[in-house]
């Protein structure tokens, strides 16, 4: 059972579980016990007054984005606290915490006491132990070089690109190339070239393997592989010609009745005929892999498809040949595919080839960087010996002895090894601290390792001493009530759960001792309450429902059903626009009328997206593609605003200035660049602007220089005029926001070229 968080009383001492969903104020809340971290209030370990310094408490988080935003927001905090505990100003009227934090440290040397130590905690924010869980891996090796076993003269390589490029390539040369013709020939349909080999291997090497992946040569895998398949599958074909018979007799039976029972507008004799005989040829041929019947086809031949076909108030019996053509449809994704044998034999070659090549260079990864320092934090590991694991986790916790880890659902394996081989999850020590923060609903990483029964463990090992933030300060009480009542809903039916991860009791896992973790239930919905947006989205017809489920009863191909929810999504989209009393209204203020840009569509391909974007543009309406898949720096428009920036940083290059005119990022026409080629006045005019956006550069940073060149050229009228021209010109922005944050990390324009 978990327990509502206040952040004011929460124990700061052994393991606890913080679980925070979307808008629930985890930020403030991490910000918050900060503050009582520093101020030693109900701390850390025998003396519960202790305070700690910036660099004795440890926050991780996942990207270095997010690290900056933490230490911001800290901060802010602290320099927000020391000022309310000097008297200069008093905590809002909203903020519970920071006046309950006050009263506990009475007027007098106390608080001036505390206001110090707030102050200088501000000042020292530089220095605190702010980090990536990765960072701060590499930093532990280093600062722990003995112990660890970390050489020194060892360098971490952060792009691990070209080695996997170059290991697979021994890959593909020492294990494809010595294929038979025959083997050769199923290893193409997995792999087409060496580069497909470094596509399907590259997530691959952050997962857990099976144990018999990469044993035995390859062409012996393909060989059991291809023969196990084999077998199966004449097994499944086994009867099929006949039951396909079945079938086409007995609809032709039912469709030649006068009181025929079927929809002839559902169920047409060409249609299940051609499908039936696509079956009967599948089955009747030996080498015939792919049954290849459409998503229709698959749907209406099942006894559920059938049943929807019937006419109102007609009941029939339907054959047992439906039913095992739809047990047919299961099994046959359940065959031995070549692809994953392939996959785990390559990626377990490739890394090991990598390993080799590592060691000659002197060079280590990430991965590597996790596995060594759980690996020497592990006793009973072939490296160090348990003195000098018992040794360095001792080190680490003298220097760390409270670490906040946020975003914690989305650690991997090794991660939580290291935490827990560190702090000792299960045993709930009171001289040490580790809270771990996050919400398993959003798990997002993974393609990079991140497992989910990792967090399950942990849940387990702090069972009774789960807290959640209740209150989402984000959504309408609308729409977390719709929330709370779809998933409550399924969360209180008997079965796994609202998120399928409801676990029997005592299923344990193991903590990094090898002892069970505790009981646990799972993954449950907790339900939060609302104290966010003071707003209603209304329409001429009234106040819209939070959430809103359509449903299509006609069974559908994939590409009808998509070309349908595409058109349906932008009629809805269209319409909100058109009408002149959508909005989000507020007590006492005028509507807000809905904009174009209120809206999102969410989608899970790219062939989805281009079906809305298609479908929207038929009716007028502008849309933008963003997908975290397609970095901004991989498009047409980064290239062609590396071109220009080269050409801005030396204005009088000629050979630069040529190439950055002739980009479609400037956008000059045929004949006038041919013009510039040779009037000497006009080039030099264009040369005279560039200089211009260097001093801009110079004295107002990249981001003002890239939007003066925008309109210096010309840009957003001319793209804006084009289907995608808002996505191209939403490109350069975001690239120029993206340059001006590197800007202060990077000295001088070439570093940031």
């Amino acid at each position: 059972m978990s327990e509502r968080l206040n952040p004011l009383t929460l124990p700061l001492q052994g393991s606890r579980l913080i679980e925070a969903s979307a808008g629930t104020g985890k930020t403030w809340t991490i910000a918050a016990l900060y503050l009582r971290l520093v101020l030693g209030h109900g701390g850390v370990g025998q003396d519960p007054t202790r305070a700690l310094l910036p660099g004795e408490i440890l926050v991780m988080t996942f990207t270095k984005a997010a690290t900056r935003e933490l230490s911001d927001r800290i901060r802010q905090r602290l320099v927000e606290a020391a000022a309310c505990f000097r008297g200069e100003q008093s905590p809002k009227p909203e903020d519970g915490f920071l006046s309950g934090l006050l009263a506990d440290f009475p007027v007098g040397e106390l608080r001036s006491q505390a206001a110090w130590r707030l102050a200088m905690a501000a000042e020292a924010m530089d220095d605190a132990a702010v980090h990536t869980i990765d960072a701060w891996c590499q930093r532990m090796l280093r600062e722990h070089a003995f112990d660890s076993g970390c050489l020194f003269d060892e360098e971490l390589q952060a792009n691990e690109a070209a080695m996997l490029a170059e290991a697979a390539r021994d890959y593909w040369r020492q294990d494809v190339y010595p294929l038979s013709a025959e083997a050769l020939a199923v290893a193409l349909t997995v792999w087409k070239s060496v580069n497909a080999v470094v596509a399907s291997v590259k997530d691959l090497l952050k997962m857990p393997l099976p144990a018999d992946a990469g044993q035995g040569r390859l062409d012996e895998r393909i060989t059991d592989v291809a023969g196990l398949r084999a077998r199966a599958l004449a097994d499944l074909k086994s009867g099929w010609v006949e039951r396909a018979a079945e079938m086409q007799a007995w609809l032709d039976g039912q469709m030649a009745r006068k009181d025929c029972p079927f929809s002839k507008v559902k169920l047409k004799p060409a249609n299940y005929t051609g499908w039936i005989g696509q079956l009967s040829t599948w089955a009747s041929d030996p080498d015939s892999g792919e049954i290849g019947l459409t998503d229709a086809a698959r749907a209406r031949l099942t006894t559920a498809g059938l049943r929807d076909a019937v006419k109102p108030g007609a009941d029939i019996d339907i054959p047992a040949c439906f039913a095992a053509f739809e047990a047919l449809l299961v099994a046959l994704p359940q065959l031995p595919e070549i692809g994953p044998v392939l996959r785990s034999h390559a990626v377990v070659r490739v890394s090991e080839r990598m390993q080799q090549l590592k060691s000659q260079a002197g060079t280590f990864g990430f991965a590597d960087m996790l596995n060594r320092l759980n690996t020497a934090l592990n006793p009973q590991s072939p490296g160090p010996s348990g003195d000098q694991a018992q040794r360095l986790r001792q080190r680490i916790l003298d220097q760390y002895p409270v670490a906040l880890i946020d975003e914690f659902q989305d650690t991997s394996p090794v991660q939580l090894s290291i935490f827990d081989r560190i702090y000792r999850i299960a045993d709930n020590a009171p001289g040490r601290t580790l809270l771990l923060i996050g919400d398993p609903k959003q798990s997002i990483y993974g393609f990079r390792g991140a497992d989910i029964y990792s967090y399950l463990g942990a849940r387990r090992a702090t069972q009774g001493r789960h807290h959640v933030l209740g209150t989402n300060h984000r959504s309408t009480r609308a729409l977390v009530d719709a929330v709370n009542g779809f998933f409550g809903g399924a969360e209180a039916r008997a079965g796994e759960g609202a998120f399928m991860f409801r676990m029997p009791r005592g299923d344990a896992g193991a903590g990094s001792d090898g002892s069970a973790m505790h009981e646990g239930s799972g993954l449950p919905f907790l339900a939060v309450d609302a104290r966010g947006r003071d707003e209603r989205f209304v329409t001429s017809g009234g106040e819209v429902p939070a959430i809103t489920l359509c449903l299509d009863a006609e069974l559908r191909s994939k590409e009808g059903s998509r070309d349908l929810c595409a058109a349906l999504c932008a009629e809805r989209i269209v319409t909100l626009l058109n009408d002149a009393e959508a909005g989000f209204a507020c007590e006492a203020l005028p509507l807000q009328r809905l904009r174009p840009a209120d809206m999102a569509v969410l989608v899970r391909t790219g062939t989805e997206a281009a079906a809305v974007r298609a479908a929207l543009r038929r009716r007028g309406v502008a849309s933008v593609y963003l997908s975290d898949k397609d970095t901004v720096f991989k498009t047409d428009e980064a290239q062609d605003l590396l071109r220009l920036l080269q050409a801005v940083a030396a204005p009088r290059d000629v050979r630069l200035a040529r190439a950055a005119l002739a980009t479609a990022l400037v956008g000059l026409a045929l004949e006038e660049l041919l013009a510039l080629s040779t009037d000497d006045e006009r080039f030099d005019s264009q040369c005279e602007l560039l200089a211009q956006l260097h001093g801009a550069w110079q004295a107002q940073g990249i981001l003002a220089m890239v939007r003066r060149a925008l309109h210096s050229f010309g840009m957003p009228a001319r793209w804006l005029a084009t289907d995608d021209g808002e996505r191209r010109l939403t490109n350069v922005l975001h690239l120029a926001e993206l340059l001006q944050a590197a800007s202060a990390q990077l000295d001088g324009e070439q570093a940031l070229i």
